[in-house]
């Protein structure tokens, strides 16, 4: 059975005979669990408020209090909790009030090894499933955009086609984009959709720690590696260890760290800030900037070799102003958010505030748009955002974006001309395209001030008569 047990499964054992005890907990750490044996209700009570247990074990009669009453304790701190009875007092009542209770299972003393081992599978095999079905939704609202990445407009539903080819590999992938436009989203979508999903995912900002510590930091240090070094210390590519190692804004690595950098990802190894020997470690890698590492190279701030050895597989986060389809539905999703935490009873956007947020140019991307929504629900004094709420639209951006009713005629426009010119200007043939009746077809004409002859290059042809009103 030891086979099937989950590494770091953690097991509660409560019973009041200590010989009992003894043997159980010799058992179940022999089928490869962690146990904390205690022998009453107030003991175990404590350590299940300083430890998630994955399930807990409890004699029915524990001195001077009743099992059953320690149960609806610990399922009261951890609601998920299968907790498994034990009794030498097994009744028929006694049964079914504990599993009225909510427990998972009931055993009479005395039961031997099988059955034991039986009951705490069993149990755990319905928290294990629990567990995963957790994960999956959360890999899902990751990956299809229901929590943190939105994905309607059409270069995000072709990056996230890109994310699912690549994360079920072990491949080096490169992730560039500006600032805010959530590429450390991007990168842990990829992780938890990958063979590593249940190893860690860590991350480092190269970027934000100091030029003397990145060492240290990324590949750890030996005791008395250096002033200061008076313990040893695990870097975070030891860290990531059978996970992924997300290396953010790597292009403000100093020069000195990239060698080492670049033989981690070569050999697979790496080596302690004062240590002798190197070490071997099984990470997968995402790197991350804003930065134009090619120029970077030309440059010579950024080594060559590197740059290449990062960018196996190359994606592009595209900035917002790109994928403007995706702005109402991320505003929304943190105006919710912003509301909870302001315990404001803020509904949307009124109309014109959501065409202003379309018209903005997001210099800062979807961290500026969750800004400036927290700000105007803080600020809000009704339950929908107003425009003035939000920043004036440049003068720019006005000309770049029209209101909704003189796009869709400038367009109508548009189409019905190449539809007389596809046609030939035959208004049956025209009608048929455009899958019109021809009067309808003639209405939509004198709407936009067309004629039948209006094709580009194409002769004029004979005009037909109008047909009657049906």
């Amino acid at each position: 059975m030891k086979g099937a047990t989950m590494e770091g499964e953690r097991i509660l054992l409560v019973d009041d005979d200590e010989g009992l005890l003894h043997l159980l907990k010799i058992r179940l750490t022999a089928m490869g669990f962690a146990i904390t044996a205690c022998t009453d209700a107030d003991a175990a009570l404590a350590d299940a408020r300083r430890v998630a247990y994955d399930m807990a074990i409890t004699d029915l009669r524990l001195g001077g209090r009743d099992g059953l009453a320690l149960m609806e304790e610990l399922r009261h701190l951890h609601p998920e909790l299968p907790v498994l009875i034990l009794t030498a007092h097994g009744s028929i009542p006694n049964a079914v009030e504990a599993m009225q209770k909510g427990a998972c299972g009931y055993l009479t003393k005395p039961f031997d090894d099988k059955e034991f081992a039986v009951h705490v599978e069993k149990a755990l095999a319905q928290r294990r499933m629990s567990r995963e079905i957790q994960r999956l939704k959360l890999l899902v609202k990751e990956l299809y955009g229901l929590e943190n990445v939105v994905a309607r407009s059409p270069s995000m539903q072709e990056l996230l086609q890109q994310v699912a080819r690549v994360a079920d590999t072990d491949a080096t992938t490169s992730l560039a984009g500006e600032t805010g436009t959530g590429k450390e989203v991007i990168a842990r979508v990829i992780h938890c959709n990958s063979r590593r999903a249940r190893g860690p995912f860590v991350a480092i900002n190269c970027g934000a720690i100091p030029e003397n510590l990145i060492e240290s930091e990324l590949f750890g240090h030996v005791k008395g590696a250096f002033t200061g070094a008076q313990h040893a210390k695990r870097g975070l590519f030891q860290s990531a260890e059978h996970g992924t190692l997300f290396l953010d804004e790597i292009g403000e690595t100093p020069l000195a760290v990239q060698v080492k950098l670049l033989r981690a990802l070569q050999e697979r190894e790496v080596q302690e800030v004062g240590g002798l020997h190197p070490t071997k470690v099984d990470v997968r890698i995402i790197t991350a900037t804003n930065r134009d590492l090619a120029q970077a190279v030309k440059e010579g701030t950024f080594r060559e070799d590197l740059f290449y050895r990062i960018q196996v597989v190359p994606i592009t986060v595209p900035p917002l102003r790109e994928r403007r389809d995706d702005i109402p539905t991320l505003a929304q999703h943190f105006l919710r958010q912003s509301a909870g935490r302001s315990n404001k009873d803020v509904r949307g956007f009124l109309p014109d505030a959501m065409h202003q947020l379309m018209l903005q140019p997001w210099p800062g991307n979807v961290r500026e748009l969750e800004n400036v929504v927290e700000k105007a629900v803080i600020m809000a004094t009704q339950n929908m955002i107003t425009a003035d709420l939000l920043p004036a639209v440049p003068a720019s951006s006005e000309d770049q974006l029209k209101p909704l009713t003189e796009a869709r005629g400038e367009f109508e426009q548009r189409y019905l001309k190449e539809v007389l010119q596809a046609a030939g200007g035959n208004i049956s043939r025209a009608a048929q395209i455009a899958g019109r009746y021809r009067a309808d077809f003639y209405k939509l004409l004198r709407k936009h001030s067309l004629h039948p002859g209006d094709t580009k290059g194409a002769p004029e042809p004979e005009p037909e008569p109008e047909p009657s009103e049906p």
